[in-house]
């Protein structure tokens, strides 16, 4: 697979002019909703509340500069070195070096393939079936390949760039001003949309154990993180309809079969430049649609939860195998955050290093070394979904 990859000529058919305008209306709504600018605090070192309000109210919002070049350049060597690893084909335990694949002596979840410009989870029971509708397939050119790898859980043991990230103190001070400073991570991912070839994912909701919980709020299945590598268009974007994250479980086919179409006019798509941040609460409905534009979309997600919306709580089994959550168990996952900070530590010693409440209170301490990097394999076992 190669970033450089000439993009085929394809489109949607006969919805292409209906979704031109689509994408067209949709990105004109997204730069006047005023959920984005620079990441800003008060004297006091708080995330500025201007910015969480608009946050709650709307669900998302668009962070911008927050990652260097310095940084995009390091985290695109490791995607490249990524790529080149991948198997040939699903099930294929070479690269197309004749390597060992990327992945293939992992346990966990790691390699999610679709065919080109598909939908592989709409309409499905997968996923607890949050995927109810099936998005529109455009053709894919006919030399492409038969099946994509799109996404990629566990990607913190594949790229020591992607674990800096993960330390970056912007990002954790964001979580901690939403969670809590006792929040937990959840999982992380890459997301690959190629030109011509990237999946759609259709719509849903993220969560999965507390929508009948009585301690239901608009916060508690956590946030979702999303570094964007090359930049998110509203053809290769994530797309939110706001403030249905305050809504419990949303009827997503009785909207869809309103609008008679997936083209939901009152979803807004996630704009952002290479090096932007992009948040978004994990029960907003939100999908993206397939991918062809001429454009690359590659996204390093990290998820974050409130430590009371896990501790306690058996999981929904989506990212790991479905366990109580124990303090252990949280204890285990965290440690990888723990080398993040290290990690970013090393590389960017004069940066202001994220100080993470659990680890002071605890006196834990952790090193990011060459054993901390072999205990990395197989760590998204351990991941929180809820």
């Amino acid at each position: 697979m190669s970033l450089a990859a000439s993009t085929p000529p394809v489109d949607y058919g006969e919805q292409e002019e209906q979704m031109r305008v689509y994408l067209r209306d949709g990105e004109d709504r997204a730069m006047s909703l005023g959920n984005r600018g620079p990441i800003r605090y008060t004297e006091d070192g708080s995330v500025h509340p201007t910015i969480l309000a608009a946050y709650w109210r709307y669900g998302f919002y668009v962070f911008e500069n927050v990652v260097s070049r310095t940084e995009l350049i390091e985290i695109e060597a490791d995607l490249k070195d990524i790529l080149d690893r991948l198997p040939t084909e699903r099930g294929s335990p070479v690269d197309a070096s004749g390597r060992p694949a990327l992945g293939v002596d992992c346990c966990a979840p790691t390699l999610f393939w679709s065919k080109p410009l598909g939908d592989p989870f709409g309409g499905t029971k997968l996923a607890n079936g949050r995927h109810p509708v099936k998005m529109h397939e455009p053709v894919a050119a006919a030399d492409a390949p038969n099946e994509v790898v799109y996404l990629i859980l566990g990607s913190l043991q594949f790229s020591e760039a992607c674990l800096r990230l993960y330390g970056h103190p912007d990002i954790l001070r964001l979580a901690a001003a939403i969670n809590g400073d006792d929040f937990v991570p959840f999982t992380d991912a890459l997301f690959i949309k190629e030109p011509g070839r990237g999946a759609s994912v259709a719509w849903h909701q993220d969560g999965v154990t507390h929508w009948d919980s009585p301690d239901w709020d608009q916060g508690v299945h956590g946030v979702n993180f999303m570094t964007q590598l090359y930049g998110s268009t509203a053809a290769n974007g994530v797309w939110v309809v706001p403030g249905t994250h305050k809504l419990g479980k949303v009827d997503i086919r009785a909207r869809v079969r309103e609008a008679g179409t997936e083209r939901l006019p009152d979803a807004i798509p996630v704009i952002a430049k290479p090096g932007d941040l992009a948040i978004t609460n994990r029960q907003v409905l939100h999908g993206s649609f397939a991918n062809t534009s001429p454009d690359l979309r590659v996204t390093v997600n990290n998820g974050f939860h409130r430590r009371s919306s896990v501790l306690g709580v058996e999981g929904g089994g989506l990212h790991a195998v479905a366990a109580v959550f124990d303090s252990d168990r949280i204890r285990e996952r965290s440690r990888v955050l723990g080398y993040a900070i290290h990690a970013r530590r090393q590389r960017f010693p004069d940066e202001d290093s994220y100080d993470y409440e659990p680890f002071r209170s605890s006196g834990e301490i952790h090193r990011w070394d060459a054993a901390a990097k072999a205990s990395m394999h197989d760590y998204n076992l351990l991941d929180l979904s809820i």
